[in-house]
């Protein structure tokens, strides 16, 4: 659901844009006093992967696919800030390295599926486990993924009647993105829950969602089952997936609004459109794209893990 460039007027690409960055700075300035436990090494692995899941379309609908949008996972593994932190480093790479997803959309993209997406997965995972009466992570992120992704097109829907640049009657937009997008919800809740699945068999208590004690030793396993997850969809399912159209592009085609986006700046750039690679000429850039998102998330929590230490040692006793 990567909104491309000027599908939004300017008002509301400007108002999303305030709201991410402000929400992202207060996910930022609360990551880093998180349990020391989730370690840098650990959002990276995350981070990569849900970047290189992304490249991984599967269809939904003949002539539509849809892919992870790794906002439920991501709150899963790494709890709402990181969540939150994880998600928005995917945008921005996809957007400045990849020229995927609109310059001017940045904002809106970050508060539809970094913010919404973690943030409801979040809320349902504690209502979740509120209403069983104990920790219930594998349902609790299922249900998140099930319902943040059908969630964020509707605020997408809402969005465009207020600022699309075309006119689209309300309800069959809200019918076609809403009805595709819960298609892709089911996808998303399956891979989320199988992720996370692997992770709690692979390292008890590392994912933020597992309240079992964390045994060190196992932890490695746990990024390197990641690792090794994130490198196969980057290299190998990459060059497999499906190249129709995903559920927003699909909706913008059947009512015509498609052609109103205009080019994204970094349009020519050597890797723009992922170098406009198919096949297997897609793993070189798939595992180029997992490892900057990767570094990039490594060096955001380290700067987050640091500010926290520094703003407690500059605290009176």
């Amino acid at each position: 659901m990567h909104v491309p460039e000027h599908f939004l007027d300017p008002a509301v690409s400007l108002t999303t844009a305030a709201v991410a960055a402000t929400s992202v700075a207060v996910a930022a300035w609360r990551a880093g006093g998180e349990r020391s436990r989730r370690d840098l090494t650990f959002g990276a692995a995350v981070t990569g992967f849900v970047f290189a899941a992304q490249m991984v379309n599967y269809a939904v609908l003949p002539g539509t696919s849809g892919h992870l949008m790794g906002a439920a996972l991501a709150a899963a593994l790494l709890g709402p800030w990181r969540g939150i932190l994880s998600v928005t480093i995917v945008l921005i790479v996809q957007c400045l390295v990849f020229a995927d997803g609109g310059l001017t959309a940045l904002g809106t993209n970050v508060a539809l599926m970094a913010l919404l997406g973690v943030g409801c997965t979040a809320a349902i995972m504690r209502l979740v486990d509120r209403v069983t009466g104990r920790p219930s992570p594998l349902l609790g992120a299922g249900l998140g993924a099930l319902i943040s992704v059908p969630a964020a097109a509707l605020v997408f829907c809402g969005l465009y009647l207020l600022g699309g640049t075309t006119s689209v009657p309300a309800g069959a937009l809200l019918g076609a993105m809403i009805g595709v997008h819960a298609l892709i919800g089911v996808g998303e809740a399956v891979i989320s829950v199988s992720v996370l699945f692997l992770v709690m068999a692979l390292a008890p208590g590392l994912a933020a969602a597992d309240q079992r004690t964390l045994i060190r030793s196992a932890q490695q396993r746990g990024v390197l089952g990641l690792v090794g997850a994130g490198l196969i969809c980057a290299a190998v399912l990459s060059g497999v997936a499906s190249s129709a159209p995903d559920g927003l592009e699909a909706v913008a085609m059947a009512y015509s609004f498609v052609d109103t986006s205009g080019t994204h700046p970094f349009a020519g750039s050597v890797l723009a459109g992922y170098g406009e690679s198919t096949g297997w000429q897609t793993a070189p850039v798939g595992v180029l794209g997992w490892a900057l998102t990767g570094a990039s998330a490594w060096l955001l929590l380290l700067v987050t893990l640091r500010s926290s230490r520094s703003r407690a040692a500059t605290c009176p006793a």
